[in-house]
């Protein structure tokens, strides 16, 4: 990059005018005032016909139950089992299987809407009419049935492109798809002429859909508070479904506390029915041996051995007892797959506390697992965090089983061998006190089995009376504190006239980012220091030379005004010849030349316009003078000097034509004939104007340049890029350019900056050899008739 172009990225990059951009918006106001109304109007109707959506919550306390010693010792050989995990719970509330039993409590399985003229409202909890759909039967899930109500108890069924049928209220409607029955509920006077529709929801759906949109979060430190929100359209239905929803967790959880009682009390009475006969046996036995012996008394040492033998066999049937249990328990781990419904080792009398709090964690995490699986993933994590817990506790308590089996086992043994020694005593006694003695130690056997069990029994009736749930509603929900969540009719309207000003204001921007045009004054001292010697505004009429058909026209100012300025630049008298060049065609330098020529020979001065456009000359049109010779004649020594200079109808001015077209119009200008051309006119003429070729495109007016004491860069408002300047400042940088200045064709004085009533222009047409075409709407010197164009 050179100079003169970091020069110009300096001046372009970070520069903000403030001031033209207000002044754009001021311009334009009516667009933001449109594109406000607009979009104030898209925000007006999308919160009139939205269908509303409205916000429930309600909040839940989760009880953690204080740990007992025997949880502890759980804890610590499990550290995933806590007592009450919230996330459990938390997933439970969201799970599949709670949301289908809390629809089962709800009428939702048919959804009811009334038709509107803009939009359909859903009718809870009470519609005017009932759908009774025959289970038995195939009915069609999410299919829109319109229901019109006529007199005489008819009413019009119809499903677009299905069926359009009218039935009798009462009767059973049968169809492929549908089997129903509608019964009104209002007097058919308050239902004729209104339009309703009813859809029968899949039950997985909705019971997918109201556990897909349940929110549940932790509201406190500890998390021991869940709130629970749901949306939806109608905050009445919400706000039951979120009710229900709490009932049937609080009443599930119940309902496995209680089941665990149930299953110890059905564990005792199929162990006391064993024991009953048993009592029952020895109650017999013993009655027909008092009988049959009369009245029988132990012997004082009879009674004593009875005592311990007694003591022994209690001992050893309590033995039994926990060795029978860990056989069920092994068993029972082993072979069943739902391990929520076993029986806790405290219903026998076994009081070890690791074993009691191990299986108490394995019914509560089965429960939950039940409770998350059912309808659902069994990939969810919340499912397998809760299966690894559950192999832990299987695996500590089979370890567990092992080792207390082996100390029953051990127990046992020391039992039988003092149970033997006593039973060697007992052979001293006389026969038939040792067969009392017998009789009666297995009755009592039986009766203290018997009382036990029925003392458990009580004690688990007791427990499951007793009951209650480990969770309870802090707050339930309510129709009245529903929030309206959308539209949100506020944000929509501030949104909407943010929308109305950015819109347009980013239209500017980007119009203003893409814009390679040189639009107004600051964009050309942005970016050079040539100074501006005159703006030209633009040519209303059709004339080239407006200047001589309108004197008093502004446009005929703008000219005197720059003729004044090149007088404050020509003070030496001596200093007469003005080289007018530009960047590309149809800038206007053809058009600049000749009504500074025009005006300059206004004020008295003898003026000569020379066309040393050699390639496209065009003065010679405008003047309509033979341009068979000319100064391409002149030369090459076709034409005398006297030949070529030709008057005009406009006093003072004369104009030396192109003559025809040549094919090395470079090499022409730099010859001596050139030299002696440009001498002979500045000693005949106060002021030479030289209309040249575009500088960007040939060559010729740089070699020009040298005869010119001022060459006037023409760069035209709205056309001529920004690009431009960069060759202006290169130009200025020339030592054989000397006074080069600016001249801005082309001003809408009255125009706003992006839009309004702008002109845009289209290349007429190419610049150089070769065929070219023109349009046939030109006005200017190289551009076409200015067009309307509503964006710049």
């Amino acid at each position: 990059m050179n100079e003169y172009q970091e020069q110009y990225v300096k001046n372009q990059d970070g520069s903000f005018d403030l001031k033209k951009l207000l002044n754009n918006v001021l311009r334009i106001w009516y667009w933001f005032v449109f594109s406000v109304c607009i979009a104030y109007a898209i925000a007006w109707w999308v919160n009139r016909y939205t269908v509303p959506q409205y916000s429930v919550s309600s909040t839940l306390i989760i009880n953690e139950e204080k740990k007992s010693t025997a949880e502890l010792l759980v804890s610590v050989i499990d550290r995933y089992s806590p007592r009450k995990n919230i996330d459990n719970e938390i997933a439970i509330l969201k799970s599949y299987r709670l949301a289908s039993k809390t629809l089962q409590y709800l009428d939702f399985g048919i959804s009811y809407y009334a038709v509107g003229r803009i939009k359909e409202s859903q009718m809870y909890p009470n519609p005017p009419f009932i759908v009774t759909p025959d289970t038995s039967k195939q009915n069609s899930y999410g299919t829109k049935v319109y229901v019109e109500f006529l007199s005489n108890n008819q009413c019009k069924l119809s499903v677009e492109n299905v069926f359009d049928q009218t039935i009798t209220t009462g009767e059973k409607f049968e169809h492929p798809m549908f089997s129903f029955t509608i019964t009104n509920r209002e007097p058919l006077a308050n239902l004729t002429g209104k339009k309703y529709f009813f859809v029968i929801n899949n039950p997985h759906g909705l019971v997918n859909r109201y556990k897909g949109k349940l929110a549940v979060a932790s509201n406190d430190k500890r998390g021991s508070v869940l709130s629970l929100s749901l949306s939806g359209t109608v905050p009445q239905q919400e706000v039951d479904y979120l009710n229900t929803l709490m009932d049937v967790y609080i009443q599930s959880g119940l309902d496995e506390k209680n089941q665990t009682s149930i299953n110890a009390i059905d564990f005792i009475d199929s162990q006391l029915r064993i024991v009953t006969d048993s009592l029952q046996r020895a109650e017999d036995l013993l009655q027909d041996f008092r009988v049959s012996n009369k009245s029988f008394d132990f012997s004082k040492e009879g009674g004593v051995i009875l005592d311990r033998l007694t003591t022994l066999q209690s001992e050893k049937q309590a033995i039994n007892m926990q060795l029978n249990y860990y056989e069920y328990l092994q068993k029972y781990i082993t072979t069943k797959t739902e391990l929520n419904q076993v029986v806790a080792p405290s219903i026998v009398g076994i009081s070890d506390p690791l074993l009691n709090g191990l299986v108490d964690n394995l019914v509560s995490l089965s429960n939950d697992k039940i409770r998350l699986s059912s309808g659902g993933s069994d990939q969810n994590p919340v499912i397998k965090n809760i299966e690894l817990q559950i192999q832990t506790i299987l695996t500590t308590l089979k370890e567990n089983v092992t080792q207390l089996v082996a100390s029953a086992d051990i127990a046992m043994q020391d039992v039988n061998t003092r149970i033997n020694q006593v039973e060697k005593e007992l052979l001293k006694l006389p026969a038939v006190e040792r067969q009392l003695m017998n009789i009666e130690r297995n009755f009592d056997l039986n009766n203290e089995t018997y009382t036990f069990l029925l003392k458990k029994r009580a004690d688990a009736a007791i427990s499951k009376a007793s009951n209650v749930a480990d969770n309870k509603v802090l707050d339930y929900a309510m129709s009245q504190n529903a929030a309206q969540i959308a539209p949100k009719k506020g944000r929509n309207t501030m949104s909407a006239v943010l929308l109305g000003v950015l819109i347009p204001l980013a239209f500017i921007f980007l119009l203003d980012f893409f814009n390679t045009k040189i639009n107004d004054i600051q964009d050309i001292k942005n970016s050079t220091t040539i100074p501006i010697i005159g703006t030209i505004g633009h040519n209303k009429t059709d004339s080239e030379v407006p200047v001589a058909e309108n004197p008093g026209s502004p446009l005929s100012e703008s000219f005197r005004a720059l003729r004044t300025n090149l007088h404050y630049i020509l003070r030496d008298g001596s200093k007469k010849t003005i080289n007018v060049t530009s960047t590309v065609s149809g800038e206007g330098k053809t058009f600049i030349s000749i009504n500074l020529a025009t005006i300059i020979a206004h004020s008295g001065k003898k003026v000569l316009l020379m066309g040393l456009d050699l390639r496209k000359p065009k003065v010679n049109k405008i003047f309509n003078v033979d341009n068979s010779e000319g100064i391409s004649t002149y030369l090459i020594g076709d034409s005398s000097y006297e030949n070529i200079i030709q008057s005009t109808n406009i006093q003072n001015l004369y104009i030396a034509p192109a003559g025809p077209t040549p094919p090395n119009p470079a090499e022409l200008i730099e010859t001596p004939e050139m030299n002696k051309l440009m001498e002979q006119a500045e000693k005949d003429f106060d002021f030479v104007i030289i209309d040249t070729t575009p500088v960007a495109i040939v060559v010729d007016s740089l070699l020009l340049a040298r005869f010119a004491d001022v060459t006037i860069f023409v760069l035209r408002q709205d056309y001529s890029s920004k690009d431009s300047l960069l060759l202006a400042e290169e130009l200025r940088k020339r030592q054989d350019i000397k006074n080069l200045s600016l001249v801005i064709n082309d001003v809408s004085y009255s125009a706003s900056y992006y839009f309004g009533n702008k002109y845009r222009y289209d290349y007429g047409y190419g610049y150089g050899y070769g065929n070219y075409e023109k349009n046939n709407y030109y006005t200017s010197d190289d551009g076409p008739k200015k067009r309307w164009r509503f964006f710049k």
